[in-house]
């Protein structure tokens, strides 16, 4: 099955190579405004198959994009010096119009998958621009923020990540909401699994851990300019996720009517992915504060998605 990635910069590339090692898709298209960074990317990462999984890639055009299941898109330019959030955004939603025109042209039916940040707002953008059904616009969201969290929580209770049960929904940003209430360790909520184990949470440590996850692309972009190997982890799961038709729950961003009384926001809920895009949206038992904080969020993006012109 084909897969299709427009924009091969760090996150794009990382994306494509770790689908090429785990198998995902039979052929992997590198699209990119730079050819030769394409080209480049391509052949560097078919380098990698002989050690992995039988996955062709190759650099092409929009046209070779034809007959995609899903299309990533990574592309995007850079914040200029003094240049305001808003204006960005609105660079951004330029570059998309005309992406999203050449990957409607060539696969119009493929799901798109969006991984440009800020991810909730381009993942708006893409929805509109496409006129797609918002089921099959899916962005990144908060899955990263999500995979950090269970990895901390991981560590704190010396358990695998794999058996903790916990998701940060909202904006994938400053706003992101981890939820506590509903956490689970195993099948037992997780303040109650830390006091059984002589590893308790409390305000103190749930605080120390909700920074570690908000802050942890800071310190990944301090330390080495940006963010790249857990995204593109993470994009080629739900890749994988929608060719094999799993239905698996992922905490990815899609345009909802309604969040909290915020109409028309794109935000990450736990949601159900398969062959057919966002197949069904779930809604975790939150406390108070937990709601309050989603609506927050969702005030966060609305502010942003209501200024931009289409």
């Amino acid at each position: 099955m084909k897969i299709g990635i427009v924009g091969t910069g760090m996150v794009g590339s990382a994306s494509a190579y770790a689908m090429a090692l785990l198998g995902v898709g039979t052929r992997i298209v590198l699209v990119d405004a730079n050819p030769a960074l394409a080209r480049a990317q391509a052949q560097d990462i078919a380098h990698a198959t002989p050690f992995a999984a039988t996955v062709a890639i190759h650099a092409g055009e929009y046209g070779d994009l034809e007959g995609a299941a899903v299309v990533i898109i990574a592309a995007g330019v850079n914040q200029k010096p003094g240049e305001s959030r808003l204006a960005l955004l609105e660079r951004n939603v330029e570059v998309f119009r005309s992406v999203i025109s050449g990957v409607m042209d060539a696969a119009p039916g493929a799901i798109l998958l969006i991984a440009t940040n800020p991810v909730d707002v381009m993942t708006f953008a893409a929805q509109r621009l496409s006129g797609l059904a918002t089921e099959r616009v899916i962005g990144s969201g908060t899955i990263l923020d999500t995979a950090r969290f269970r990895s901390l929580l991981g560590g704190h209770l010396a358990i695998a990540p794999t058996s903790v049960h916990a998701y940060v929904l909202g904006e994938h940003g400053d706003s992101e909401v981890p939820v506590w209430s509903s956490a689970m360790a195993g099948s037992v909520p997780i303040v109650s699994f830390a006091e059984q184990i002589g590893r308790p949470l409390d305000d103190a440590a749930r605080a120390a851990i909700a920074d570690q996850v908000r802050g942890a692309a800071y310190t990944i972009i301090e330390g080495k300019g940006a963010t790249w190997y857990g995204i593109g982890a993470g994009l080629a799961r739900v890749v994988q996720a929608i060719i094999d038709d799993e239905r698996a729950v992922f905490s990815v961003s899609q345009v909802s009517a309604d969040i909290e009384g915020i109409s028309d926001v794109a935000l990450s809920l736990p949601r159900i992915v398969g062959r057919d895009g966002i197949i069904a949206n779930l809604m975790p038992e939150l406390d108070v504060g937990e709601r309050a904080a989603l609506k927050g969020s969702a005030e966060v993006i609305a502010e942003y998605t209501s200024k931009l012109r289409f």
